[in-house]
Parts: structure tokens; C-alpha cells; sequence
């Protein structure tokens, strides 16, 4: 019968709603479409206006900005796809702050295969990874403007900041934008298992070129 039917076919419904495999009703997928439609309609209908304005020349005109604009959009995605992936170029690394400095890190060791937690240090930003053999990293940041000049009678005390006492399983990394002196170095090399990374070896591993290529102790 109609009735038993329908009743029949409401059950089956909810049972499935329960179980989350039922699919989006009309409701849910309705601003979906009609955000599709406008989409669709607008440069339609903006080409309609220009033609109706200006002729032929406006619906030419119209055209090639839509083409130009369509590029863009394009190009953009693009730009920000790969930026998700873990590459970066020398500009988009030029404008990044702290913090853009920091997600760009962290995508760039994902995309080199490691899984990385961010775990602040007092304030500063630190990122821990560890890669499938077992190796951990502990990543620190040090601003540009913190660069020790060489033979300077401070000493390298920004650069040990920024490293940090680390646990003797873990690599310290630290990057920076800027360049690292001669002090900085000489002490890092005496501490062991710290890497330092400047801005131009950043621009590398931005670019693609994976952490471990660029001297990562193993």
C-alpha cells in the first residue's frame, strides 16, 4: 500500500541518517548551487552590460578581462598550492613575519617527511619533528636582527638562546634569515648535533631541496 510504502521508505531514511550514510538533503546542498549559478551568471552577465554599453568594443573588452582575471585566479591557486606543499620563493620568504617564517618551517619538514608539533619555548616559536627512522628535531628561530657580528666580544649568547639546552637524542636546528658569523659557527660546531641554518641555505630548502641535503647531521 502507498501509506506502507512511504512509511517504509521514511524508516530506511532515518536508518541510514543514523548510520551517516544517507546523503545531503536539498536544504544543505541548495546555497551550494545557487553559489554556483551566480558564479556561472556573473561574467554573463557582466559581458551583457558592457555589450549593450559600449557595443562590440565592450564585450571585447570584457572579454579580456575576464581572460585576464581568470589567469590570475589561476596563477594564484597555484602560488598557493604549492606554498601548502612546502615551496617557497626568495620573495614569498622575503615578506613572511615570525610567524610565516615558523608555518613555512613547519610545511617545509612535512614536506621533507617529517611530522612535526609546534611546542613554543617562553614565548619564542619552536617546532619539533620526527622523521620514520626515528630521528627528532628540535627547531628553533632566530631573528635576522639578532646576527652576531664576527670577533664581536659578546659572543654567540642570541645564537645559544635561540638553540637552547637540548636532550642529547635531539638535532637542534636553527634558522634564520640572516647570515651567522664566524663566532657562531665555531660554536656550534663545538656543541654537536647543532645545525644552523642561514637565509641562503633557507632559500635552498624552500626551493626544494630537503633538509638532509643541506648537511643535516644523520
Amino acid at each position: 500500500m502507498p501509506g506502507s510504502r512511504r512509511s517504509q521508505r521514511q524508516r530506511a531514511v532515518a536508518e541510514l541518517r543514523a548510520q551517516g550514510r544517507h546523503g545531503p538533503e536539498l536544504r544543505d546542498v541548495l546555497p551550494a548551487f545557487v553559489g554556483l549559478g551566480l558564479a556561472a551568471a556573473g561574467p554573463a552577465l557582466f559581458l551583457l552590460w558592457l555589450y549593450r554599453a559600449l557595443g562590440v568594443g565592450g564585450l571585447a573588452l570584457g572579454a579580456a578581462l575576464l581572460a585576464a582575471a581568470t589567469a590570475v585566479g589561476v596563477r594564484w591557486r597555484r602560488a598557493l598550492a604549492r606554498r601548502r606543499g612546502g615551496v617557497y620563493t626568495p620573495a614569498e620568504l622575503g615578506v613572511l613575519d615570525e610567524h610565516g617564517l615558523v608555518a613555512a618551517t613547519e610545511r617545509m619538514l612535512q614536506r621533507d617527511g617529517w611530522h612535526v608539533i609546534a611546542m613554543p619555548d617562553e614565548g619564542r616559536p619552536r617546532l619539533y619533528a620526527r622523521d620514520r627512522g626515528g630521528r627528532q628535531l628540535d627547531v628553533a628561530f632566530r631573528p635576522a636582527d639578532e646576527a652576531v657580528d664576527e670577533g664581536a666580544p659578546a659572543g654567540p649568547a642570541p645564537l645559544r638562546k635561540a638553540g637552547g639546552p637540548g636532550a642529547d637524542r635531539l638535532i637542534r636546528v636553527v634558522v634564520s634569515r640572516g647570515s651567522y658569523s664566524r663566532t657562531d659557527v665555531l660554536w656550534a660546531s663545538r656543541q654537536g648535533g647543532v645545525h644552523l641554518v642561514d637565509g641562503r641555505q633557507l632559500q635552498r630548502w624552500a626551493a626544494g631541496t630537503s633538509l638532509d641535503e643541506l648537511g643535516l647531521p644523520g
